[in-house]
């Protein structure tokens, strides 16, 4: 059987954390009959793409005006992991229109062009978790996002259900994703991209207090994972012809904010020192105290590897790419 990753594949967000790693994963494998689109502008994410081989450039405000050119002919399988990521974003309608309106349309295409879809949704469309983080479409409508941006990904989520497009996609909600490749992202970065700068120069990292009695200070709880393991599991379901519809995409166990920044310190050679301080007013009724993936439906696809062990994670991250500043595939 021919695999859907054989012909040319257009990575949207090619030059963002998980579609650079997605077109690094498929230079892993010989492959470079990539079309990589996505919103360079003015920052140095582009130095994202230096190290990988691709065949082909788009931006994305000029992809879906070029839909029937020949550029796209060919194209078999669509990583859409273009997006605004921003939770803290309130140009609402820029959202509908980037991360709603730019994937159903892009969707309705390649349904109609019968070319593999898979497309990133995000934890955010679960709010504050009391409704459960169970993936697959059966309790969509019980979701209440906390911010615009989770919002924006889970009107789609909405959309392909009503639209019966779930049986033939595939939706990934990417958990807490971490590694090479986020320098751009500004806010938006890891807690391991913004703790290591201010580990190496202040010998100590700031977190935030907890306002919950469930959660002592730096005991908050995530779903971590490293952008590798993230990417390995986003190719499995574009390789597996029998999976469709909403997969967490996580570790499937949660870990304290400490259990994050520890081993940073240890890659650093410092002893651990945290200051909790004050979270902003703005972000305190936003917050979420836990968040965890139940990745059985990912499991019942053939997914058997276990996740690798956080603490290796982080120090591979920060020994191999951010003390030495490199991008994945240098």
């Amino acid at each position: 059987m021919k695999s859907t990753l054989e012909g040319k594949i257009l990575v949207t967000g090619g030059a963002g954390l998980i579609g650079s790693a997605v077109v690094w994963a498929l230079n892993q494998r010989g492959i470079d009959n990539i079309l990589i689109s996505d919103f360079l502008g003015s920052d140095e994410k582009w130095k994202n793409l230096v190290p990988l081989r691709y065949r082909d450039y788009v931006e994305a405000d000029q992809l879906l005006t070029q839909l029937s050119s020949p550029r796209l002919n060919d194209v078999t399988c669509i990583f859409h992991l273009g997006a605004c990521s921003a939770t803290t974003e309130k140009n609402v309608s820029y959202l509908m229109q980037n991360n709603y309106d730019y994937t159903r349309r892009l969707a309705e295409w390649s349904l109609e062009k019968e070319r593999r879809f898979v497309y990133a949704s995000s934890a955010a469309t679960y709010g504050d978790g009391s409704a459960g983080m169970v993936d697959g479409h059966d309790l969509l409508q019980n979701f209440r996002p906390l911010n615009a941006y989770g919002y924006s990904k889970h009107l789609f989520d909405l959309h392909a259900r009503k639209e019966g497009w779930l049986s033939q996609l595939v939706g990934l909600k990417y958990f807490n994703i971490f590694g090479p490749n986020e320098d751009h992202k500004g806010d938006m970065r890891s807690v391991v991209h913004k703790a290591y700068s201010q580990i190496r120069d202040e010998k100590k990292v700031k977190l935030f207090k907890s306002y919950h009695p469930d959660f002592r200070d730096g005991e908050q709880q995530r779903d971590f994972l490293y952008v590798k393991e993230a990417v390995a599991m986003t190719l499995h379901l574009a390789e597996t012809s029998s999976a469709a519809g909403l997969y967490n995409i996580g570790s499937g166990k949660p870990s304290t904010w400490i259990d994050l920044v520890t081993p940073m310190f240890k890659a650093l050679d410092l002893p651990p020192k945290i200051d909790f301080i004050e979270m902003p007013e703005v972000l305190r009724g936003k917050y979420q105290y836990h968040t965890c993936a139940d990745i059985s439906r990912l499991r019942d696809t053939g997914w058997k590897l276990a996740s690798p062990n956080l603490a290796d994670s982080v120090t591979d991250y920060v020994a191999n790419y951010l003390v030495p500043h490199r991008h994945l595939g240098e």
